[in-house]
């Protein structure tokens, strides 16, 4: 895929507006049954002797907020990020994207950075080892802009949480992949300074963060949750010492393994986590 635009220092970030009227954020299922996604199943055996599929993701709650955690392992995953199909306009949906891709070699694929209103990205992406967008280091309003902000990116096994900051003066070779978005949850075992402990702004929001052996943990709330829970969960019960917001209100999974696939508004930007085989951590 081939994209050829430059950087967009100042444009609406559309990510962070609420939800067109008519289009709200749902979390379905592609198996055509009611009611909510069932709960991640674990690897089993059924009477039969056929082996149900494994899920990546496990629902829990954290102070009373239900969430959905994923954990992506680099010896079992593959990481990358897919804006739209080759040479083609961005997916804009998670729906669209499961029409593209094979759901049997995906554990899970989740909207990761902020973008403009034609659903591209406003900061740095790489994929494929192609960026198509630069750093953004201008200043703003809005979630993007709150410094600081960050970068997860990777190339390999190898996937990390950075601040824009750490990155520009750190990051001296291209990634395989990265997406930069804002604001930062957690740096450096901290959470963001201008986090308050359980604010006001509720909304159904992701993010990620990476852990001592490299694990990347993306969660998403079932439910509305503010930015100070969000980013405690990732400190106090992942031990993430870098953890970065990916998007409020249009915030969405796609999980085959549960038949999950959230709908909504518009999104930019996916995170697509492949399966490379089983093996253990």
């Amino acid at each position: 895929m081939k994209y050829a635009f430059l950087a967009l220092p100042l444009l609406a970030l559309t990510a962070c507006e609420p939800a067109p009227e008519g289009e709200p954020v749902t979390r379905t299922r592609i198996d055509g049954q009611a009611g909510p996604p069932a709960p991640a199943p674990a690897a089993s055996e059924t009477a039969s002797g056929t082996t149900q599929v494994e899920s990546a993701c496990r629902s829990i709650i954290f102070e009373d907020t239900p969430l959905t955690h994923c954990l992506a392992s680099p010896a079992r995953h593959r990481v990358a990020m897919d804006l739209g199909p080759s040479g083609g306009e961005p997916y804009r949906s998670l729906s669209a994207l499961s029409r593209a891709r094979e759901g049997a070699g995906i554990a899970f694929a989740m909207n990761a950075g902020m973008f403009d209103e034609e659903g591209k990205p406003i900061g740095y992406y790489v994929e494929g080892g192609e960026r198509l967008q630069t750093l953004n280091t201008a200043d703003g309003e809005g979630n993007f802009h709150m410094a600081p902000n960050g970068v997860f990116f990777g190339t390999g096994d190898t996937w990390e949480v950075r601040s824009t900051e750490d990155f520009l003066a750190n990051v001296r070779e291209r990634p395989d992949f990265g997406t930069q978005s804002g604001p930062m949850l957690v740096v450096d075992g901290k959470l963001h300074p201008e986090i308050s402990h359980d604010g006001e702004s509720r909304l159904v929001r992701n993010g990620v963060g990476v852990d001592e052996k490299g694990r990347a943990h993306f969660v998403i709330s079932n439910a509305a949750i503010s930015f100070g829970k969000l980013a405690r969960f990732y400190r106090d019960e992942l031990n993430v010492k870098n953890a970065l917001y990916l998007d409020g209100n249009v915030s969405g999974l796609w999980n085959p393994a549960t038949d999950r696939l959230d709908t909504g508004a518009p999104i930019g930007p996916i995170v697509v986590v492949e399966k490379k085989g089983q093996s253990d951590d």
